[in-house]
């Protein structure tokens, strides 16, 4: 058996783990472009970018860890083709690898908006351990910063650069940030802890140009940062899935519940994934974290024979500045968000549609991000 592992993130991470975890005694090949083993991505909004985590704390594992398990982490290495039907993967360099099975976990990339001057050199993206350290290293040099999006990179980002001293100005067409995806309650609440960390606020308006330091919005001066961080959400890497003919939907590889694709012994996990998740009965499109390794897992099971799904609801951690929030939720919409509030700055949202449990989002209310797991998977009716 012989299985190659296309990425260099917690997917590939856990699809290597989960194939050995299940007595896989097969050859496995990690393919990553990535100069570093799979490494911890979430602090890099924040402790990584605030310099309180070095680059030696982020990976998932030691060097050592992919000798004991005899597993070859290949660094630096771009794929360039997949060939389902002769079960081969050509690198960038020309050179054929023959598989077994193999697992694309190519993950997501960062977009930038179409607007002139988005993808100027000077704009950073924050995707990589190579561009935090970027982001980093300039941070440390500056004393104003613009960082355009209000999703969870970019409130994460702008309260750490806030708490290291820089003057953080959040740039955003939401009326509130993460209104969209948490609603208006929840979003109130994080734009207040952004305001007490001294973040400004440009809400409500879209984008027009980006040019020498300076972001510019409708009716107002441009806003000028020392550095410039896009965090404008991401798109899926599904190009080489995409070029070998496998199902793609939404932009993301289709696959089953065991992370199977198209196409025979070819399987996907992670952002690039649109997978079925079993317990919410449909095709799920998700980007946190958590989920990466768990489908990463479940491939590397299936692989190895042992009986593994996708069934359990989706959920991610996001700190901004000292506030950490938790979130379970099935990502896929809902028509009713109902807070809680506990006092002492502890709440809870409840998300549903059509009256099902769809969503829970806490903050120092654990007993109910606990609870509000089982009744998202149980399809329970919101109280």
């Amino acid at each position: 058996m012989r299985v190659v592992i296309v990425g260099g993130g917690p997917a590939a991470f856990a699809a290597a783990r989960g194939y050995r975890a299940a007595n896989g005694e097969g050859d496995v090949t990690i393919l990553t472009p990535e100069l570093t083993p799979p490494y911890t991505r979430p602090a890099l909004s924040k402790e990584f970018l605030r310099g309180e985590l070095q680059d030696e704390d982020v990976p998932i594992e030691p060097a050592g860890w992919y000798e004991q398990h005899k597993i070859a982490l290949r660094l630096g290495t771009e794929a360039d083709t997949l060939d389902p039907a002769q079960r081969t993967i050509t690198l960038a360099g020309g050179e054929t690898l023959a598989y077994d099975a193999c697992v694309l976990a190519t993950g997501a990339e960062p977009k930038a908006l179409q607007v002139p001057g988005a993808t100027e050199e000077w704009v950073l993206l924050l995707r990589s351990l190579a561009t935090a350290r970027v982001l980093r290293d300039r941070a440390a040099n500056s004393t104003s910063a613009v960082v355009v999006g209000s999703g969870f990179i970019g409130c994460e980002a702008a309260a750490s650069l806030a708490m290291r001293g820089v003057n953080a100005t959040l740039v955003t067409d939401e009326a509130i940030p993460h209104e969209t995806r948490l609603g208006e309650a929840a979003g109130r609440r994080i734009k207040g802890w952004l305001e007490e960390l001294g973040v400004e606020l440009v809400l409500g308006g879209g984008v027009e140009t980006i040019s020498d330091h300076a972001v510019r919005v409708p009716g107002r001066e441009p806003i000028r940062g020392d550095l410039v961080l896009m965090a404008a959400g991401v798109q899926p890497c599904a190009g080489l899935a995409s070029d070998a003919g496998l199902e793609l939907e939404n932009g993301r590889v289709k696959t089953d519940a065991q992370m199977r694709t198209s196409h025979e012994h070819v399987y996907a996990a992670g952002d690039v994934a649109f997978a079925y998740n079993a317990a919410a009965e449909r095709h799920l499109a998700v980007e946190h974290w958590g989920e990466a390794l768990n489908m990463g897992e479940v491939a590397g099971k299936t692989i190895a024979g042992a009986p593994a799904q996708w069934d359990v609801a989706p959920g991610f951690w996001s700190t901004i500045g000292e506030h950490t929030l938790k979130y379970v939720a099935w990502g896929d919409g809902y028509d009713e968000a109902h807070l809680v509030d506990h006092g002492a700055g502890a709440f809870t949202v409840w998300y549903a549609k059509q009256g099902t449990t769809v969503g829970v989002l806490t903050h120092d209310a654990d007993e109910d991000y606990e609870n509000g797991r089982e009744l998202i998977e149980t399809k329970a009716p919101l109280k």
